[in-house]
């Protein structure tokens, strides 16, 4: 009996696998394409996104914009931060760029302070040569005569890369140092794309 059941059982498997594969096959993505962030069907953009390789490190140059205050929040900063792609062809850059903010030897924290992520840029990014993808450093100055603390320069590694960019940081904006806290109001945002 036992064998019957599990004889059953693998011809019912059987043709569950080949109406599953018959219908894969008629949605079947091509090879190398897919979907843009886990997002149901493949659409053009997304095949695009698989097609593109992301950009390398050795594609970019970085460059930190002024820092302008936010209207609804005294204290608080945002920076540009603008990669151009340098290289001949286009790149995929999208995604949270890593960041720390290097400077003094702060005597609770060091020199580094590396900055919360915060995934709030678009899911897919294609940057011409010649052209740039900005993310956004959000940045809290300390409140007058508390403790400052001024980074020198900034690292950063561009979204699915492992080798560091820097830039210098403007020297007229401190940073409140709040490495252990939970919601700091120091963070960098995802990457943007860029007006043409």
């Amino acid at each position: 009996m036992k064998r019957i059941l599990m004889g059953i059982g693998a011809a019912a498997g059987m043709a569950a696998l080949t109406a599953c594969g018959a219908a894969g096959a008629a949605t079947q993505t091509p090879s190398g394409a897919g979907t843009a962030g886990g997002a149901g069907a493949a659409a053009p953009a997304a095949a695009a996104s698989t097609a593109t390789p992301r950009c390398t490190t050795a594609d970019l140059a970085v460059s930190l914009g002024k820092p302008v205050e936010k209207t609804d929040a005294k204290g608080q900063f945002d920076v540009p931060l603008t990669y151009r792609n340098t290289s001949d062809h286009t790149c995929g850059l999208y995604g949270v760029p890593g960041v720390d903010l290097v400077g003094p030897d702060d005597a609770t924290f060091g020199p580094v302070y590396h900055l919360p992520r915060e995934n709030n840029g678009v899911k897919y990014n294609e940057v011409p040569a010649g052209t740039t993808a900005s993310a956004t450093i959000t940045v809290l100055t300390p409140s007058e005569g508390g403790a400052s603390w001024t980074p020198t320069s900034l690292k950063t590694i561009p979204p699915g890369q492992t080798q560091a960019l820097t830039a210098a940081w403007p020297a007229d904006l401190p940073v409140l140092r709040q490495d252990a806290a939970t919601h700091p109001g120091t963070y960098v945002n995802g990457i943007l794309a860029d007006p043409a």
